[in-house]
């Protein structure tokens, strides 16, 4: 199957070296990869997966061919194939069922590609069991992108492969919201009420990385409070939106039990906020937490498994994000941190629950107060990348 040519900044997905490896994932056992639109999902399994055969639902004359009678993807596979991709399986879910015989009676590995797990979910994706692993695949990482990453740009314009290198990114995010708009939440009939939908997605922007609070949510959008908590699951189905769980082994202080929300990409954040991220705002500082969220979250799901939380206390100290059993990291926008600055994880310490408490900063060079590491942002991704902080 041929493919058109991408576009310029589409490329980059194809250039800059993922770190997730779908070979050695596809090796043995057949795999889900999810992520959102143009993470570069097609250029990364065509990349990695030269010699597969690929199915493509986008392509019209396959949907229909494929939709029509399920059972022509088994005829047309050959005795020696043994992986086989089909790119946004989200679009036809019944052929999920195809997929499962094959594995069964064949030993197929399939890698199985979407932007949504909605359809799946709702039509049986639970039918593979344990026969497919579950990928994820984010957009692009400061240890990917290497010496072009800019920390600045990344918070103003996001890290999409097809918006990194833009002349006009202000454009280009809010073609993607419309896109996003347009492509998941009317074509899988999300929701029938769209205008009320797109100004939740606005508000919702405004709550990246809090803690939501639903009863405002649904009075500044307009919509039911019942409405509001389907609208959050939609975001996390379309993968627009990460939740990050409580961490609950605080025993000094009673830990508070709700999940933050953060939105996958601060680009797709701060153009629906429509709001700039300048140095030295408050807009700045969650965005750099935001970014470090993602970068957190593309180190755990190239295969480090560690689980991810955050902890608040009832009498209000927050540390941003514990790693599995043993790191807190608290991100601090700022190139001078001071005393109040360390609040949160010296009370956390206190706990003696975990090894090592880190604050991740704009500070040049590392250094030490009362037990706790200030890490310049590049050293801490260092350590992460470089299996330090386990």
């Amino acid at each position: 199957m041929t493919a058109s040519p991408p576009e310029a900044g589409v490329l980059l997905a194809w250039s800059v070296p993922r770190k997730l490896d779908l070979a050695a994932r596809t090796a043995r056992k057949s795999c889900f990869l999810f992520g959102p639109r143009q993470t570069g999902k097609s250029f990364l399994l065509r990349s990695a997966l030269p010699g597969a055969r690929v199915y493509d639902l986008l392509d019209t004359q396959t949907f229909l061919g494929l939709a029509a009678r399920p059972g022509r993807l088994a005829e047309e596979l050959g005795p020696g194939e043994r992986l086989v991709v089909i790119d946004e399986i989200q679009r036809l879910p019944d052929l999920l069922h195809e997929v499962h015989r094959l594995i069964e009676q064949r030993g197929v590995r399939f890698l199985l590609t979407g932007s949504s797990s909605r359809k799946l979910r709702r039509s049986g994706v639970n039918l593979l069991g344990g026969r497919a692993r579950t990928l994820h695949l984010h957009p692009l990482s400061a240890v990917e992108l290497g010496d072009e990453f800019d920390l600045d740009r990344a918070l103003d314009r996001g890290l999409l492969p097809s918006l990194w290198q833009s002349d006009d990114p202000d454009a280009d995010l809010a073609a993607y919201v419309g896109s996003y708009l347009e492509q998941e939440i009317v074509a899988e009939a999300a929701t029938r009420n769209i205008p009320a939908f797109g100004r939740f997605l606005r508000v919702a922007a405004l709550c990246n990385g809090t803690i939501v609070n639903f009863t405002s949510v649904a009075n500044d959008a307009q919509v039911p409070r019942t409405t509001i908590y389907e609208y959050f699951r939609i975001l996390q189905d379309t993968l627009l939106l990460h939740e990050l769980p409580a961490w609950r082994e605080s025993v000094r202080r009673k830990p508070i039990a709700s999940s933050k929300y953060y939105f996958f990409d601060i680009g797709v954040a701060r153009a629906l906020q429509q709001r700039r991220h300048a140095r030295g705002t408050p807009e700045f500082g969650l965005a750099f937490e935001t970014w470090l969220m993602h970068e957190l979250l593309c180190w755990r799901d190239c295969g480090r498994g560690e689980p991810l939380a955050y902890w608040r206390s009832t009498s209000g100290f927050e540390v941003d994000f514990i790693l599995g059993d043993h790191t807190a990291v608290e991100a601090k926008a700022t190139e001078n941190v001071a005393g109040r600055d360390l609040r949160s994880l010296r009370a956390l310490a206190e706990e003696k629950r975990l090894r090592r408490y880190l604050c991740v900063s704009l500070e040049p060079r590392r250094r030490a107060v009362d037990g706790i590491q200030i890490l310049p942002w590049r050293e801490f991704l260092d350590e992460l990348w470089g299996g330090k902080l386990r």
